[in-house]
C-alpha cells in the first residue's frame, strides 16, 4: 500500500510539472503583452471553476470546503502569491530553462524544512546529492561570471515561497483533501490580484523602464478572443497542476516528490527551444545535467530505502 501510494504520489509530481510547464511558457509568451496580474487573476477564475466543477466533486463535495485550518490555508495561498509573481517575473527576463533551473534550490530548501518542521529521516547520501544539485544551480548561475544577472532573485525567492507553500501542503494533507488545498489556493490568487487589478490597472506605477517591473505594472489590457482563449487554456492547466502537486505532497513525503520536480526542468527545455527558440549555453546545459542527476538519484534511493516517520505519527504525538 505505502509503495503504491509513493508510485502515485511520484506520478502526480511529474503530471503537474507538466502542467505547470505549460502554465510557464505561455506566461513568459504573453509576458510583453499583458500584466501578469491579469493574466493571472483571468487564470485563477478558470483553475477556480474547473476546481468546483470537477475536483471538489471528486473528494466529496462542497462540505470538503469546511476547514479548521483557514489560516493555514490563506498564509500557504500568500507563499504561492509571491513565489508566481517572483517567478513570472524572473522569466520576463531570463531564459525559461534557466530560470527554472535557478529556482530548483527549493528542493534543498524543502529538505530542510522538512527536518526542521517536519521531523523527516535524511541520510548523508540525500545530503551529498542535494550539495551535487547545488553545484549544478550554481552553474546556471554563473554568480562570478561576466554573465551574472541580478535577476536571479526572483527565482531565488520563489524557490523560498514554494518551499514554505510545500511544507504547509505536508502538514495540512493529513487532514485536508486536495482540492480543499487546491481551491483556497485559487481564491488567495483571485483575491489578490483583484486588489493588484484595482490599484495598478492605470498603469500609474508603470514607471521603471525594466522588462520584469513592466510585466508587473503595466496597465490593464483587454485580450482579444485568440488571446482568451489561451489564457483559459493557461487556468486549466494550473488547476490541473495545483491540484496534483497538493495530491503528490499529501500521500507521500516532502522529501522523496521534492526531486521529481526536477522534471519540469525537461519540460522547461524543451518548450523553451520549441517555442521560445532560447537556445542555452555550455555552462548552463552542464549545470542543468547535475541537477537532473542529483534529482534521480535522490529519487531511486528513497524510493528503494527510506522510511521515513509519517506525518500523522508526528501530529499524533503533539
Amino acid at each position: 500500500m505505502i509503495k503504491n501510494k509513493s508510485l502515485i504520489s511520484i506520478l502526480c509530481a511529474i503530471l503537474a510539472c507538466f502542467c505547470f510547464s505549460l502554465n510557464d511558457v505561455m506566461m513568459k509568451a504573453f509576458s510583453s503583452d499583458y500584466p501578469l496580474y491579469e493574466l493571472t487573476l483571468f487564470r485563477s477564475i478558470v483553475a477556480l471553476s474547473v476546481c468546483l466543477l470537477i475536483f471538489i466533486p471528486l473528494e466529496g463535495g462542497i462540505r470538503i470546503l469546511k476547514t479548521k485550518n483557514l489560516g493555514i490555508h490563506f498564509f500557504r495561498g500568500s507563499c504561492v502569491v509571491i513565489a508566481n509573481i517572483s517567478f513570472f517575473a524572473g522569466i520576463a527576463v531570463l531564459p525559461l530553462a534557466e530560470a527554472t533551473a535557478i529556482f530548483f534550490i527549493s528542493p534543498i530548501l524543502i529538505t530542510i524544512f522538512s527536518i526542521v518542521f517536519l521531523r523527516e529521516s535524511v541520510g548523508i547520501l540525500r545530503w551529498s546529492a542535494l550539495i551535487f544539485g547545488l553545484l549544478g544551480v550554481l552553474l546556471v548561475i554563473k554568480p562570478f561570471g561576466v554573465s551574472f544577472r541580478w535577476e536571479i532573485i526572483f527565482p531565488l525567492t520563489a524557490a523560498l515561497a514554494y518551499s514554505s507553500l510545500q511544507i504547509l501542503t505536508r502538514y495540512l494533507g493529513v487532514n485536508e483533501k486536495a482540492a480543499t488545498m487546491a481551491f483556497y489556493i485559487q481564491i488567495s490568487f483571485i483575491t489578490y490580484m483583484g486588489i493588484f487589478s484595482i490599484f495598478f490597472h492605470d498603469g500609474n506605477f508603470d514607471i521603471v523602464n525594466h522588462p520584469s517591473f513592466e510585466f508587473f505594472f503595466k496597465g490593464w489590457v483587454w485580450p482579444n478572443k485568440y488571446d482568451l482563449l489561451v489564457i483559459c487554456f493557461i487556468g486549466v492547466f494550473n488547476a490541473f497542476g495545483g491540484y496534483l502537486i497538493s495530491q503528490a505532497y499529501r500521500l507521500s513525503f516532502a522529501g522523496l516528490i521534492a526531486p521529481f520536480e526536477y522534471s519540469a526542468l525537461v519540460f522547461s527545455i524543451f518548450w523553451g527551444i520549441i517555442i521560445l527558440g532560447e537556445f542555452l549555453n555550455f555552462l548552463s546545459i552542464i549545470g542543468i545535467f547535475i541537477i537532473l542527476l542529483s534529482g534521480v538519484f535522490i529519487a531511486i534511493r528513497e524510493t528503494i530505502k527510506d522510511k521515513p516517520l509519517s506525518l500523522k505519527k508526528i501530529v499524533d504525538r503533539r
